[in-house]
């Protein structure tokens, strides 16, 4: 390990807030905390981010070069890497040659991949998944502004007399934000928060206001509140005539939207409408963070430009307090739309003008720099699967899972010539159908720069020893570069060195034409990069302390200066439901997981909150049906097999499914195969939160849990499985559709049980329960039975650990629990203390009335705070329970 007895301060690996994170090396292993120095979090973290240290483990990893998945030495593969694009160029030219990268990559990996590809490659197809999460926005600032600028930053959010949630539960996932802005609330009585978004989420706890919009509507709502502010008076008359163009046409474009006409078309009471607008022109400092909901759409450009529009109209940008933010959701999206990483970028805020492609050659010395913008991340999946691409190199992603129309994806790819991954997992939906697997480091072992949603550059430090043959993506694309011929332009011995020709590149013939320069850091030395304190750009000779907001002297990007509203017609999208398909699906995060679970999915503690996958419906939509019971939620694209939650909460007519589970960790519950490759025609990114879907009960004959001793375990062949992590213990959860003719020797072809102890139990066809013993100690559990189980399975797990001592323990063992045992502990609602479901629901009855006195009686949401709102939602339904 590479930890000071000081500690190391680098950046967390999950969502766009860039915490900063404290290692320090204690007696009993690593212990971690929140930087409190860092500007982004102030020393607060979420609970993904207290268990990073319970995500270290090499089990899983990818540690070795891999050739056909069979091991090789570096110069083997790297030989193979840059032969194969050799022959591919040769024979279909530099077109035929793609990357897809990942806001996993540090700012280092992304610019050299970016320049091999659009510099010397020839080819614009480097693209990557911040395609999926935010490329709207990306959009909807240029047109707007001139430049990718966001204008503000997470101070604002606690300066501004109101704050408008839209598309985002930040309770989830973005927790330090959500929890930053709820101190600023409890510290400011006359703030007011409204959340839009058609479920009632976490978020909502701390909202004055919530509109439960129509799915889709969002462009129409912003349209109506320009209309509204407009009708008011509110208009900033002299900003608009000023340092604005198109507001006559915009203005004159939402005349329709009455209240009454936004109303009905939101599906919105009017009452709550116009309560917004009185808000809206109330506010003096106004900002609106936004995030998947608005992004992820057909039409996300359009709903990007009209919040903008909102804030252009009333001259609430670049001030304290004021400004569109939209909200990232990986590390380092930022760092990547920086150095071009979007195919329809060319490098540092530059695109593909005459002018920006001839200043980027003569900067790298290359004269084969790409002439146009190349695929985006869906159509370049459809040039792979077409045959126009036959190569293609994925780094740090897992595009089988988080993709639309995966399943077609997934064919496509598997008919590529060659697919190149590097990635620090082995085992992912995309690495088993690569040609060529490259082992990359991973969090805690590279080295770097990431910039989060508010423009700050930080720095990710390596504190862990390298494992196997890993090695940094810069080095990685290097090296092939090397073979490809290009070795002087890729002769980089440090990430330093690689920063800082992209803080040059950055101010390169900028003279303040792009908002993106870093050009005063261009020349640090190795020893100056390595201590880089949290920094927001632009950073220049005029700024060397970096910028806190943008456009603070109302000069925008556009030639003359001038910002642009932008007239957008709402639309619906282009998918609705119908007699086959009658119900919405919209997708999103859990609290403590993250992307595919690759990560988050080692952490036992993490997957103790939601544990499976589950769709959440209204439960008129389900009629039924009961929680816990098997659901086909099936598209015209696929189908998928998910645990019931049926919840009063939900809207009616839509449905609500996690992205999360991939093939490692459920049978059938990549949600990415039920949503269609519709994309927004301006920004490329796909309609992830509007599907029509249809929903049924799957009739299970039996539900079942399974519990191995070690991890690692392949699942048994049943319809439905889902994989639990726990230490030390494989754990399934399983149903299917038949039972079998007996338990034991379908257990045995499962698990051979040869020489061991069996005790079990039997209720005639209903139920089954086993367990092996082997020298005393638990080495396999199963219970069986016709609906879904009630066991307490922490007791079970500890089991294995600490066998029972007596035949009266064992018999309870049998049973799924200990012996006095009665009631499971429910959903694990506080996982930075593990404290369950049942523990404050016996809390309350015992005289805990809010979230502050179970905090002292459990610990409960006195860590990062984020289970609070479900704490109080608890607290409700056990009120009422106990009123009734």
């Amino acid at each position: 390990m590479n930890i000071s007895p000081e500690g190391v301060a680098t950046t967390c690996a999950y969502c766009g807030v860039g915490c900063g994170v404290r290692m320090q090396l204690q007696a009993d292993g690593i212990t971690i905390s929140g930087d409190k120095n860092h500007p982004a979090n102030a020393g607060r973290l979420c609970v993904k981010g207290h268990a990073l240290g319970e995500t270290l483990g090499l089990a899983g990893r990818l540690l070795h070069p891999e050739i056909n998945h069979q091991r090789v030495s570096w110069q083997q593969a790297l030989d193979a890497v840059a032969q194969g694009i050799q022959r591919v160029i040769r024979e279909h030219g530099p077109q035929a040659v793609a990357f897809y990268g990942s806001g996993q990559l540090l700012t280092e990996d992304y610019y050299v991949a970016n320049k091999l590809m659009k510099g010397f490659i020839g080819a614009g197809n480097m693209d990557t998944n911040s395609r999926l999460c935010m490329a709207s926005a990306v959009v909807g600032y240029k047109r707007a502004f001139g430049g990718d600028a966001v204008p503000c930053n997470y101070q604002d959010l606690e300066l501004a007399d109101c704050v408008v949630l839209v598309g985002s539960n930040t309770a989830w996932a973005h927790p330090v934000v959500y929890q930053r802005l709820a101190k600023a609330k409890a510290e400011r009585p006359d703030m007011r928060i409204v959340v839009i978004d058609p479920r009632k989420t976490a978020t909502c706890d701390i909202a004055d206001l919530h509109l439960a919009l129509r799915p889709g509507s969002d462009a129409a709502l912003f349209c109506g509140a320009l209309y509204a502010i407009a009708a008011a008076g509110k208009l900033d008359t002299d900003f608009l005539q000023q340092h604005t163009q198109g507001a006559r046409e915009t203005l004159q474009s939402v005349q329709a939207w009455t209240p009454e006409t936004t109303a009905d078309y939101c599906g919105l009471p009017l009452e709550q409408l116009q309560a917004f607008y009185q808000l809206l022109a109330r506010s003096q400092r106004l900002v609106t963070l936004y995030s998947m909901g608005v992004n992820q759409s057909s039409s996300g450009v359009d709903k990007c430009n009209a919040i903008i529009n909102l804030h252009l109209a009333t001259g609430q940008i670049g001030r304290e307090g004021c400004g569109p933010f939209s909200i990232t959701g990986q590390p380092n999206a930022m760092g990547g739309r920086e150095v071009g990483g979007l195919a329809n970028q060319l490098a540092a805020h530059m695109g593909f003008t005459a002018q920006d492609i001839d200043r980027v050659g003569r900067f790298w010395n290359s004269k084969t720099v790409a002439q146009s913008a190349g695929l985006n991340a869906v159509e370049l999946f459809r040039a792979i699967e077409t045959g126009q691409v036959k190569a293609v190199w994925i780094m740090g992603t897992n595009p089988l899972v988080s993709l639309p129309d995966t399943d077609r994806v997934r064919t496509g790819l598997a008919r590529c010539p060659l697919v190149i991954v590097s990635d620090v997992m082995r085992d992912t939906d995309t690495t088993q159908i690569a040609h060529i697997l490259l082992p990359a480091q991973g969090w805690g072992e590279k080295n770097g720069t990431v910039t989060n949603s508010e423009r700050c550059i930080s720095r990710q430090r390596a504190f862990l020893s390298t494992p196997g043959e890993a090695k940094p993506d810069w080095w990685i694309l290097s090296q092939v570069a090397q073979r490809l011929g290009f070795g002087a332009n890729f002769a980089y011995a440090h990430p330093a060195e690689i920063f800082c020709e992209h803080a040059a590149l950055s101010g390169f013939e900028n003279g303040g034409t792009r908002a993106f320069d870093i050009s005063g850091l261009a020349q640090l030395s190795r020893e100056q990069w390595d201590v880089m304190r949290p920094i927001q750009w632009p950073v220049t000779a005029a700024c060397p302390q970096g910028t806190p907001r943008l456009f603070t002297d109302n000069t925008f990007l556009h030639a003359d200066g001038k910002a642009r509203l932008i007239a957008v017609t709402p639309r619906l999208p282009v998918n609705l439901p119908g007699a086959a398909w009658p119900l919405v699906m919209n997708t999103g995060r859990v609290r403590d997981q993250w992307h595919t679970m690759t990560r988050t999915g080692k952490s036992a503690r993490l997957m103790q909150h939601i544990s499976e996958p589950y769709c959440q419906f209204h439960p008129d939509d389900g009629p039924g049906i009961q929680a816990g019971e098997l659901v086909r939620v099936s598209s015209s694209h696929g189908w998928l097999l998910l645990r019931a939650s049926p919840d009063v909460l939900q809207p009616r007519g839509s449905v609500f499914v996690p992205v999360h589970w991939s093939s490692r960790f459920s049978q059938q519950a990549r949600v990415s195969t039920l949503v269609a490759a519709v994309t927004d025609p301006l920004s490329g990114q796909p309609e992830s939160k509007h599907m029509p879907v249809s929903l049924r009960k799957w009739n299970a004959a039996w539900y079942a849990e399974l519990f191995v001793r070690a991890e690692g375990y392949a699942p048994p062949a049943t319809a439905y499985w889902s994989r639990i992590t726990q230490p030390g213990v494989t754990h399934f959860t399983l149903a299917d559709s038949s039972r079998p003719d007996d338990w034991m020797a379908w257990l045995n072809d499962y698990y051979p049980m040869d020489g061991k102890i069996c005790q079990f139990a039997c209720q005639g066809d209903d139920a089954f329960s086993l367990l092996v013993w082997a020298q005393s100690e638990l080495q396999l559990a199963f219970y069986a039975q016709p609906g879904p189980l009630t066991l307490i399975r922490q007791t079970v797990v500890s089991a294995f650990m600490h066998p029972p001592q007596n035949a009266r323990q064992r018999l309870a063992l049998l049973a799924g629990r200990a012996e006095g045992e009665k009631t499971p502990a429910g959903a694990m609602i506080c996982s930075c203390f593990g404290v369950s479901e049942t523990q404050i629901v016996d809390a309350v009855r015992l005289g805990c009335r809010s979230a502050q006195q179970l905090g002292s009686t459990l610990k409960c949401g006195t860590n990062c705070g984020s289970c609070i709102p479900e704490l109080k939602k608890i607290i409700a339904g056990q009120i009422v329970v106990l009123n009734g």
